[in-house]
């Protein structure tokens, strides 16, 4: 399994840019075909369209339309510069229709999809949360979100992963697992392992290490076992004691009358990343 396609969404924005750097380093570490996609809907909000007069809509109309055209103009140039002073195979896709769909169908053409973690001080945080959850729970591909503050320019070196028997932590694993033989260093973390038949054995993320072996990737495993300090502190904490670059782990969420519920540890992380994250579901 090779990292043969990566796309990179690209909304005009400083955190845009900052995603482009980081998805430039991994395309370059390997060989991958870069692909950058513009999708940013060009239309006034609804709740607009009742208070004004259609022909005062007809001219706001057109300056979202041209801004938006200008914003994927300034967006693509600096797609392609990266490209070319990167030395980067890749192409620029450019879209108009809703982002959340958008982003959601052209990540299932790739082999991972490089997003940004949602700031809570952006006007565009509601956006950007809807599109990373689309993604991750509807692309069936794996998300390596990039957090909006820090900068970001090379491949990790080093990897945590977050490990719990499941079907989620399993998948992530195994999309990771381009990363993880790129890696100097991985770890492999299990936090308050189980105990029991289903559990996590007897030396818990031990068999996940050895499995991981036999793909070429040289992994050591600890455990960690506490009740006062959150799970995803913990995993935070602990990427930044041992130098991480990037956390993999298994997306968590459950429905409730049609509305992802997020789990605690995967929510917690959202909020409080440090360095980059591979989720998958």
């Amino acid at each position: 399994m090779a990292l043969q396609d990566l796309l990179v969404h690209l909304d005009g924005t400083e955190g845009a840019a900052k995603r482009l750097d980081f998805a430039a380093a991994l395309a370059a570490r390997h060989d991958a075909h870069l692909i950058g996609l513009h999708a940013v809907e060009a239309s006034l909000p609804i709740g607009l369209t009742g208070n004004l007069a259609s022909a005062t809509l007809g001219e706001l109309a057109q300056r979202v339309r041209a801004e938006a055209a200008v914003a994927a103009t300034r967006s693509r140039a600096a797609f392609e510069n990266k490209l070319r002073r990167d030395g980067l195979r890749g192409e620029w896709r450019e879209t108009d229709t809703l982002p959340v769909d958008a982003v959601t169908l052209h990540a299932r053409y790739a082999d991972m999809t490089v997003l940004g973690q949602p700031d809570p001080a952006s006007p565009d945080a509601r956006l950007d949360e809807a599109i990373l959850e689309q993604v991750l729970f509807q692309s069936g591909r794996p998300v390596l979100m990039v957090p909006y503050a820090g900068v970001f320019r090379t491949a990790p070196e080093r990897v945590l992963v977050a490990w719990k028997t499941g079907r989620e932590a399993a998948r992530a694993v195994h999309d990771a697992l381009p990363l993880l033989r790129a890696a100097r260093e991985v770890k492999v973390l299990s936090i308050n392992p189980r105990q029991g038949i289903g559990g996590d054995g007897d030396v818990p993320a031990i068999d996940i290490a050895l499995h991981l072996a036999r793909h070429g990737v040289k992994a050591t495993a600890e455990h960690l076992m506490t009740n006062e300090v959150p799970a995803a502190d913990l995993l935070l904490n602990e990427a930044a004691d041992s130098d991480a670059g990037l956390i993999v782990m298994g997306a968590y969420g459950h429905s409730r009358l049609r509305q992802l519920i997020l789990g605690g540890v995967t929510r917690g992380i959202l909020a409080r990343m440090t360095v980059p994250v591979l989720m998958a579901h």
